[in-house]
């Protein structure tokens, strides 16, 4: 397994910790962030894998942009955007890490006015990583993280910044995730 695209998931799977705001509205969000690595071997990775969708012939890039779609994922020049909706229950619940992929825990979250703090580890890949978030209004924030991987044989570090905007109360076709129980 590489370590990139692990690093990469469990990115992934912070992007949405904005979504939790206590104040947050429900309804159908959209979280943008743009990564970069220490080696730049991701970002070079990223490029081709655009390359190779644009190369593609135009029906088969229209279905694996619609299979993006359908799962609430964009993907650009500018980064990667995921649309989420946001049930009133996860709206009303406290900040947490929810993080099913990259056996992801919260080590430590401090909240001082509109900005948290937090500390994470996972064990899938091997790695540790810390940020902040601002949330700007119960519509907006911006963040930022940085993960370390503790594989001492291949040690990696991403940065992630992100941002997130409410779109509409209507979810349209994007469906609420799942809860998830802690």
């Amino acid at each position: 397994m590489q370590v990139k695209p692990a690093l990469f998931a469990a990115a992934m799977a912070f992007a949405g910790v904005g979504v939790h705001a206590q104040t947050q509205a429900p309804g159908l969000w959209e979280h943008s962030f743009t990564m970069k690595s220490d080696d730049g071997k991701m970002e070079k990775a990223m490029a081709e894998m655009q390359k190779q969708m644009a190369a593609m012939p135009a029906e088969q890039r229209r279905q694996m942009e619609a299979a993006m779609a359908s799962r609430g994922v964009k993907m650009g020049a500018g980064g990667t955007s995921v649309k989420v909706c946001v049930t009133p229950e996860e709206a009303a619940k406290p900040p947490e890490m929810r993080s099913g992929a990259g056996n992801c825990t919260q080590k430590d979250m401090q909240r001082s006015g509109n900005t948290m703090k937090f500390k994470y580890e996972c064990t899938q890949p091997p790695s540790t990583g810390e940020g902040e978030m601002t949330f700007i209004s119960d519509k907006a924030y911006t963040g930022k993280t940085v993960m370390s991987s503790t594989d001492p044989s291949k040690p990696r570090q991403m940065t992630m910044e992100m941002q997130g905007k409410w779109l509409a109360s209507d979810c349209g076709d994007v469906k609420p995730r799942a809860a998830t129980s802690k």
